[in-house]
């Protein structure tokens, strides 16, 4: 090979060096950004309290332009603490168990009255202080806190206590970025014979 042949791939190789150092010149490109665990598990967490229906029962409803619907301004954060409800009307004899409020959040049957929780991060009134501990053995036990006072209809407890640690992660990483709600839920009532 004479040199002429080689000095020809010579030049072409430098010039492809030259030009891709001078194309980098600029800012480097970095990579698109992949979701940290954390925000991919708060995605799942709203993804489970969405098809989990936790909105239908935490979050007060109100009367929109299509009729009752969730009040999202008080997302999840339970029953509201200024809504004194009446006694609990009398049911006829029959097959009727129970009654609801229009809030969706009082619920009254044989077990008593209940209020749906505060579900937001408020460290005084929702799950702020809860650890995740605490909020696993509550649904896997059906006790306040996984120790306290049973938890009441309509809460299927029972259903989340098969839901996989994952499942379980998600739902708290979610619930602990919500905006927080200052709601004092009021406490169950027990029901007339038990009183």
């Amino acid at each position: 090979m004479t040199r002429r042949r080689l000095a020809i791939p010579f030049f072409v190789l430098t010039l492809t060096l030259i030009s891709g150092m001078v194309l980098r010149a600029g800012p480097p490109v970095e990579p698109a950004a992949t979701p940290s665990i954390d925000a991919a598990r708060i995605a799942h967490g709203e993804y489970l309290v969405t098809i989990g229906g936790c909105n239908d029962c935490h979050t007060p409803w109100k009367m929109g332009a299509r009729g009752p619907e969730p009040d999202m301004t008080r997302m999840l954060s339970g029953h509201p603490s200024a809504l004194q409800m009446p006694p609990v009307p009398a049911l006829p004899p029959g097959p009727w168990m129970a009654s609801v409020a229009a809030t969706m959040t009082a619920w009254s049957g044989p077990w008593g009255v209940s209020f749906t929780a505060n579900l937001t991060p408020d460290r005084e009134t929702g799950l702020g202080d809860w650890t995740f501990e605490q909020f696993v053995q509550a649904l896997k036990t059906g006790r306040h806190q996984g120790k306290g006072r049973p938890i009441l209809p309509p809460m299927p407890y029972f259903n989340y206590a098969k839901a996989t640690d994952d499942d379980l992660a998600a739902l708290f990483a979610y619930l602990q970025s919500i905006p927080a709600v200052q709601n004092r839920v009021p406490q169950p009532i027990d029901p007339p014979e038990a009183q």
